[in-house]
């Protein structure tokens, strides 16, 4: 398994129109072999700036490439300009190769509300 993560350091005042970019597009990530999750985190407030992180969860690190190589790739981060800066600087990039993975047994079962 392969996690993508991009950090965004998005200015205090643009935190809705931040939102709003990922929460209205087309991710096309459904489309692609090997995508198994996609969350976008909201993290800390700090002085100047929100933290926020988009986490996508592939089978492998050759599908995750695959994705960045990708027409739907191209198509999901085609963004209309904005007028105003919604981060500061550039997304940061970390990507990870899963050692372990530690679950719930019968996750979906223990969810589940008593008959």
């Amino acid at each position: 398994m392969f996690i993508a993560m991009n950090r965004f350091k998005v200015v205090k005042d643009a935190t809705d129109d931040f939102e709003a970019v990922w929460l209205g597009r087309d991710s096309h990530l459904g489309e692609m072999e090997g995508f198994v999750e996609f969350h976008l985190l909201r993290g800390p407030e700090h002085e100047d700036h929100v933290l926020y992180a988009s986490h996508t969860i592939w089978r492998s690190r050759t599908d995750f490439e695959a994705w960045t190589r990708s027409e739907q790739f191209r198509k999901a981060h085609g963004r209309v300009p904005s007028t105003k800066p919604l981060y500061l600087g550039h997304p940061q990039f970390e990507g990870f190769e899963t050692i372990q993975t530690v679950g719930v047994p019968n996750a979906n079962a223990a969810s589940a509300e008593p008959v």
